[in-house]
């Protein structure tokens, strides 16, 4: 029997469409400074999950590196600016360039409709 590890690298190429849509949303512009853009877009638990282009947090670990799967801070507010949904959490804005298949603008849709009005962030520290 051999001996296997099973390693999870957590990142994905961009596909043609996704960067088209991101060539979108950058030709757009918006009204305030974007940190990232986000590929592969679900919404869970108040929090964004995609894989990330353009981070302008990126350093030379690899940290926030392009096609790395990113979980975004609680999002406190998402509002469509032109053609694309943005989310705002407390200290950055992503524009949403692609959904993921299936599930990512139905959790956008229940994310809206759960929210709306109410602002229970995730607490600082677990117990």
């Amino acid at each position: 029997m051999l001996n296997t590890i099973d390693v999870n690298l957590h990142g994905k190429r961009h596909t043609d469409f996704d960067l088209a849509r991101i060539l979108k949303a950058q030709a757009q512009g918006f009204d305030e400074p974007v940190t990232a853009y986000l590929c592969g877009v679900s919404i869970k638990a108040r929090a964004g999950i995609g894989v990330v282009f353009g981070h302008n947090r990126k350093d030379q670990y690899g940290r926030f590196g392009d096609g790395h799967l990113i979980r975004t801070s609680d999002v406190l507010k998402a509002e469509r600016e032109g053609r694309f949904w943005v989310l705002t959490t407390v200290n950055s804005r992503y524009v949403l360039a692609t959904f993921q298949r299936c599930n990512g603008r139905a959790s956008l849709r229940h994310f809206l409709r759960l929210s709306s009005g109410q602002h229970h962030l995730s607490p600082h520290l677990l117990q």
